[in-house]
């Protein structure tokens, strides 16, 4: 039997499908590309935007129309948050959510002997604790993502994902321990640990997420890295414990979402612009050649033209080296759902005015980099005779060479092109 995976959203989105890929081929399943002709076609879906439920809905019908003996199996956020609307996609043979992605291959041969659809959607408990497969390798990847953390008891005003997650659950030391293990002995240079709030990783379990990245130092890898964070969740302490491990690169994706007071407090973020901004400065001064990204949304209910032009202003006094902006979508069953939207028309051009504005200090950033001697991890060949690899605080560089992937190999910047410095090998 053939399986293949499709996979929207995030990198632990990209985790889990790898570890129900592991899971069941240890059933006699082989895992093939999604281009590929399968018995069965998992799509594990996103439901962060109303965008995203709209690629779900559009991706399971495209696979049954596509491939219509097969097997179509809908998972992920998407079916766990929305599960009527989930039930409807009758394209979809089985219907589970990412609570229950452990029984892939249970459900699989309950299908196969009843050719019956299936829903089964187990919903997320309070006090529930971590759970599902780890992971032995990373397919077609020269990076390994690692899911340390599952699950957010934020709750900001906009966002379904708690949700869809449920609440925060981190994997125990021990468990992870041998999962970066089996990781190292595979050869992976880096390893990226990940999670749906990852900054709160150990709340429930009497640790922090610098114990988790002491543990990975441990290893054999050459570069650790972290996933999105959130500001207020990186305290003194954990900025110094981090300072210390020298396999640790100095790159944080910070989840902003507002420079604005006012829209940060709609939104229920727990921090003010001013302690986000002290933040940054404290992360400069500890870390050497360190990156800030970011994410910003415009078009927040209640974000007026004076609130959107502080954000603005906000993104160019930190300089982010990259942020990735976003409108606000609405999402039933949010706070800010039922409030009085802004017009589509303004969202979009309040979008091309943030992506201006940030896109020339990515630029100053990227020509800043021109004469630094840096070590690149080569990750893809293409077919213009460059080979691409990020350096330790996620530059992209390209470098007119035949370097095999997973290779590091130091180069000096020689310029700007476009969206990437480029290299030369020294």
């Amino acid at each position: 039997m053939k399986i293949a995976f499709f996979t929207l959203g995030c990198k632990v989105n990209q985790y889990e499908s790898q570890a129900m890929s592991e899971a069941i081929s240890a059933h006699g399943y082989q895992t093939v590309s999604p281009e590929e002709e399968a018995d069965v076609y998992v799509i594990n879906s996103c439901t962060v935007t109303a965008e995203s439920n709209r690629k779900t809905r559009q991706t399971v019908r495209r696979f049954k129309r596509t491939h219509p003996d097969s097997i179509i199996v809908l998972t992920g956020c998407m079916p766990q948050a929305f599960p009527d609307e989930a039930e409807l996609l009758d394209q979809a043979d089985i219907v589970m959510g990412n609570r229950n992605n452990h029984r892939l291959y249970e459900l699989v041969e309950k299908y196969i002997s009843q050719r019956n659809r299936i829903i089964e959607i187990e919903p997320h408990k309070t006090g529930d604790k971590f759970i599902g497969n780890t992971i032995t390798g990373f397919e077609r990847r020269t990076r390994a993502n690692v899911k340390i953390e599952d699950g957010c008891n934020r709750f900001c005003s906009y966002c379904i994902i708690p949700y869809a997650r449920g609440r925060v659950r981190s994997k125990p030391l021990d468990e992870l321990k041998a999962e970066l293990e089996h990781l190292s002995d595979a050869g992976f240079a880096e390893v990226v640990l990940v999670g749906i709030n990852l900054s709160a990783y150990g709340q429930d379990t009497g640790h922090n997420i610098c114990d988790a990245v002491e543990l990975a130092a441990e290893m054999n890898f050459d570069r650790i890295r972290l996933g999105s964070l959130e500001p207020d969740h990186i305290t003194d302490e954990v900025i110094e414990r981090l300072s210390r491990v020298d396999k640790f690169c100095p790159q944080f994706h910070i989840s902003l979402q507002s420079g604005c007071n006012n829209t940060l407090k709609a939104m229920n973020r727990h921090y003010t612009a001013e302690e986000y901004m002290e933040l940054c400065q404290k992360l400069r001064n500890a870390f050497n050649d360190t990156t800030i990204t970011t994410d910003i949304m415009v078009g927040f209910p209640t974000e007026s033209e004076e609130d959107f032009k502080t954000s603005v202003a906000f993104a160019k006094a930190v300089g982010f080296e990259k942020v990735h902006v976003f409108p606000y979508s609405p999402r039933e069953g949010t706070k800010a759902a039922k409030m009085e939207q802004i017009q589509n028309s303004v969202k979009e051009a309040r979008s091309h005015i943030m992506i201006e504005e940030t896109e020339k200090v990515r630029q100053t950033f990227l020509n800043a980099q021109i004469g630094k001697t840096v070590d690149i991890l080569f990750e893809t060949r293409r077919s213009d005779g460059f080979t691409e690899g990020y350096t330790k605080n996620y530059t992209p560089v390209k470098v007119a060479c035949d370097i095999p992937c997973s290779a590091i190999k130091k180069a000096e910047i020689i310029g700007v092109d476009g969206d990437f410095c480029i290299g030369k090998l020294i």
